[in-house]
């Protein structure tokens, strides 16, 4: 399948040239041509099939033209290693819990699932060293490194913001060493982003070092969150609550709900859609006025959400050919403040139980909010409450345990390099890693 740039000025290109280059030559992201709607039998019986059965058959509907079917698979198997359980939190609200991977966040799928088809690539064309570029503000950083960390003729380097990670973030991807390099950026997250973006777009770091990303502005990192999507469904079929399904998507990048919306394309029977925002309201915004005005992000207590000018808005504006009117009909939005968070938080675990992570409960509250009668919704909860520990415990007031993996990653030793917001300070050291 070819891909085409959203930006409508570089030329088409295959599958392994979108993932191995990651942004367009006219700074676009990458779309495929077709999106290929699933037949009705598959949804008829998703609900009997497991979560790699339903990922392998959504891969093959992205992948399948450009990758031998068993590599396929494979990759799909080794990346969905673990469960994703579906929670009741309220009679008509459903978490769908995305933190049980290497890294306790929704981003070990496709962090994981990137690195199988890179490498896989780097090996097929026996490519010189890729550099894997990634500006993060929180999990993805952590995602990517541990997905990718020792994969042969691969390294990374994780931009992130100094102080405005959380501690457990910081630590899962700056003690990994090997193949793993961690960027400390005296700025934001745009200011790591702009970072990136640039590094792509220099002629001179482009000739002497091979550049990706694996951001969720690469094709192989949001499209295989599509699975989540799927996944949802089949366990709400399982239930008998799959009708009027509503998504609720804690939104920062729009890499994730960008894919759920690509799964409504290939027939998902998803009603609607809900974005999420913490503060960095940019895209409540536009559906509220339709202009996009990206502004600097400002820091939130929902850090991994805190983006001024989210990339994947590029992928929603073409994929719905520039209509605010038919952006608006499938998607609403909400803004919540730090206060309103930590309010969701408190509330909800004194009533139900269930500790949320500050994203989530952003999901959460407003699902809460907007659903209508005889709708059910789902809201994906991003990440374990425990990667934001301090935040978590001064809300409820109460410790909350530690799961084993990242007590793993606590007991590292940081190491990062520090780096200023000038572009050329860092291609300076990038050139002579």
């Amino acid at each position: 399948m070819k891909y085409y740039s959203t930006n409508r000025k570089a030329s088409d290109v295959t599958l392994e040239e979108a993932v191995v280059k990651g942004l367009a030559a006219d700074r676009g992201l990458y779309m495929p041509h077709n999106i290929r709607i699933l037949p009705a039998s598959f949804y008829e019986q998703i609900d009997q099939l497991s979560f790699q059965e339903i990922a392998s058959q959504v891969a093959d509907a992205f992948f399948g033209e450009d990758v031998p079917a068993e590599t396929l698979k494979q990759i799909v198997y080794d990346t969905l290693s673990f469960d994703v359980p579906v929670v009741r939190v309220k009679e008509n609200i459903y978490s769908l819990e995305l933190f049980h991977g290497p890294t306790l966040a929704f981003k070990d799928v496709g962090g994981r699932f990137m690195a199988r088809l890179l490498g896989y690539f780097i090996r097929k064309e026996g490519k010189r060293q890729v550099n894997v570029l990634v500006a993060t503000s929180g999990d993805t950083g952590s995602a990517v490194a541990n997905g990718f960390l020792g994969v042969e003729g691969i390294h990374v380097y994780v931009l992130y913001p100094k102080g405005k990670v959380s501690e457990i973030q910081e630590k899962q991807f700056t003690t990994l060493g090997r193949n793993i390099t961690a960027v400390e950026v005296d700025g934001t997250f745009d200011d790591c982003q702009a970072l990136v973006k640039s590094a792509f777009m220099d002629q001179e770091l482009n000739e002497r070092m091979q550049l990706t990303s694996a951001n969720s502005i690469n094709v192989a990192r949001f499209l295989p969150q599509a699975f989540y999507y799927f996944y949802a469904y089949a366990q709400m079929k399982k239930l008998g609550r799959e009708k009027e399904l509503v998504v609720c998507v804690p939104s920062g990048n729009f890499g994730n709900i960008t894919a759920g919306l690509f799964a409504k394309r290939m027939g998902l029977p998803v009603k609607r859609f809900i974005a999420a925002n913490n503060q960095n309201d940019i895209f409540y915004q536009y559906l509220k006025t339709g202009q996009y005005a990206p502004k600097p992000s400002v820091q939130t207590i929902a850090n991994a959400m805190d983006v001024g000018d989210p990339s994947n808005f590029a992928r929603i504006l073409d994929l719905y050919e520039g209509s605010h009117d038919a952006i608006a009909s499938e998607i609403s939005g909400e803004t919540y403040t730090d206060d309103q968070i930590r309010e969701t938080v408190q509330l909800t675990y004194d009533e139900t139980g269930y500790l949320l992570d500050p994203h989530g409960a952003c999901g959460y509250r407003a699902l809460s909010e907007n659903l209508q009668p005889g709708e059910v919704g789902v809201f994906l909860e991003t990440a374990h409450p425990a990667k934001f520990l301090h935040t978590v415990e001064d809300i409820i007031g109460t410790d909350i345990n530690i799961p084993e993996k990242l007590k793993a990653f606590m007991n590292g030793t940081k190491q990062s390099v520090p780096m200023s917001q000038n572009f050329m300070t860092f291609k300076e050291w990038l050139l002579k890693q």
